[in-house]
């Protein structure tokens, strides 16, 4: 997974004004500053990783914030790159401590993937979340007893303790829709996932008048692709597009597979998704045309 890159002219004082969204995002503006640090002295990771007794395997990961950091570690690296400021020093080490506390999922851990956990952090920090879906309703738009029936594909055989546990991490995450400082989402629905049947008729009911109501939302544009519509731009399957304020971080495009899931954050890769997804947008129907369609549908399910 490669995520962050560095803003060579970006000044480190910049960061913490930056820090919404948890230990991920930190994580990412910490490593892009060392990253942007190392590069600017002309150090090579080895010689970078030899500094803090560490392979250079290590300085990419913590370039990339994938992994945690050492308060002592950054210390170290921030000599070694000349950076002898007080103030740019206790900046970047107090983003480092930021870096190591746990978000609010940490407590999920025991349902919540690794190659997830990265996903829910930057869901948590974007400020524009697009996503386009095929088979189901998007996960920050599922009503709870939609969401059960959508896990237990997946989980079927796992007690019931842990699928109530992971419909409340889901649950969890939707907050950020209604609290402050709300992300735009902007979603685009294959109408395949309108009309399959998850949960039964009283589950299927239910999500489509959630649906109606979280279309009402400022904050929310819902789209559909109607099945007249025939082939459209998104013919590869459903992806998701992060957007972040601060010039730090870069667009974010997410993947989703059945036990894994792919980041891309380079622009000839993002900008062609954005394309796709813009595409998309035009060849589905109007945002004011959701909640007639969606009623319609309701009326059929009788």
């Amino acid at each position: 997974m490669e995520i962050a890159r560095p803003e060579e002219d970006t000044p480190p004082a910049n960061v913490l004004a930056q820090s919404r969204g948890g230990p991920t995002v930190l994580r990412i503006l910490l490593g892009t500053q060392l990253r942007r640090l190392r590069t600017a002295k002309a150090i090579s990771r080895e010689d970078a990783g030899y500094e803090i007794r560490a392979s250079h395997a290590k300085i990419s990961r913590l370039e990339l914030g994938q992994v945690s950091f050492k308060e002592r570690d950054v210390a170290d690296l921030l000599t070694l790159y000349g950076v002898n400021d007080a103030d740019e020093r206790s900046t970047l080490l107090s983003l480092a401590r930021q870096a190591n506390n746990p978000g609010w999922w940490h407590k999920y851990s025991d349902v919540l993937p690794s190659w997830f956990e990265v996903y829910v952090g930057l869901e948590e920090a974007a400020s524009i979340i697009r996503t386009y879906e095929l088979q189901f309703i998007p996960g920050l738009l599922q009503a709870e007893e939609y969401a059960r029936a959508v896990i237990m594909l997946g989980h079927g055989n796992a007690p019931v303790d842990e699928i109530d546990r992971r419909v409340h991490l889901r649950m969890t995450r939707q907050q950020r829709l209604t609290g402050p400082n709300p992300p735009r989402l902007w979603a685009v629905v294959d109408e395949a996932a309108l009309r399959r049947p998850l949960g039964g008729t009283h589950a299927m009911r239910a999500q489509l008048e959630h649906l109606i109501e979280m279309a009402t939302l400022p904050n929310v544009t819902l789209q559909i692709v109607p099945f007249a519509r025939g082939g459209h731009a998104a013919a590869g399957g459903p992806f998701s597009i992060l957007r972040f304020t601060g010039a730090d971080l870069p667009d974010v495009v997410y993947l989703e597979q059945l036990t894994s899931s792919l980041y891309f954050d380079k622009p000839e890769e993002t900008d062609h998704y954005m394309a796709v997804m813009d595409r998309l947008c035009l060849e589905a129907a109007p945002a004011s045309e959701t909640p007639r369609y969606l009623r319609r549908i309701l009326d059929e399910l009788g």
